[in-house]
């Protein structure tokens, strides 16, 4: 599968907000228990966090073409040009359209997209088996911290609540 990374336009950015808020809830709904309320979740991607990440110092957002010119998915990255060391803030593959190689093809593009990167990191909630197991066994990345309520992340918003536990990734390139 090839995938061709475009710049998001402001016109596009609350469609791209929706589908990768859907596509958050699609996942962690994977993961409830039976009978579990999910309408009250804080793993939905918060407005709040998606436009923190738009307007983050480096930030570059991409929405994910296939072959045939439909929107599959997008990411927000974090560009640093003076040390290389690059954030995968998010990735997302539209609902529908997951479990086909689709997000691999998006890990591709963006390694592709930027080759000078020493190091790109990223991270997940530890729950969520689907993404860690994407992000190790499917994109080449390790776990280099597990962050939770005795050992929080210094750098996320104090209002993320870390008591589930979040995994940090890296992958060095060079």
């Amino acid at each position: 599968m090839e995938i061709r990374l475009l710049r998001l336009t402001e016109e596009q950015i609350i469609v791209f907000k929706e589908e990768m808020q859907e596509a958050f809830l699609n996942g962690f709904n994977s993961y409830k228990h039976d009978g579990e309320d999910t309408s009250n979740v804080w793993q939905k991607l918060p407005d709040k966090d998606f436009y923190e990440s738009m307007n983050a110092e480096g930030a570059e957002a991409y929405e994910a073409i296939d072959e045939l010119g439909n929107r599959v998915g997008g990411t927000i990255l974090k560009i640093d040009n003076q040390t290389h060391h690059n954030e995968l803030a998010f990735l997302y593959v539209k609902v529908g359209v997951q479990s086909k190689g689709v997000g691999q093809a998006i890990w591709k593009a963006i390694e592709q997209q930027y080759p000078e990167t020493k190091v790109w990191s990223t991270a997940t909630p530890y729950f969520d088996v689907r993404n860690v197991h994407f992000y190790i066994n499917c994109c080449g990345f390790h776990v280099v911290e597990f962050f939770n309520a005795h050992h929080p992340d210094p750098n996320l918003p104090r209002h993320l609540d870390q008591a589930d536990g979040l995994f940090e990734f890296q992958k060095v390139m060079k």
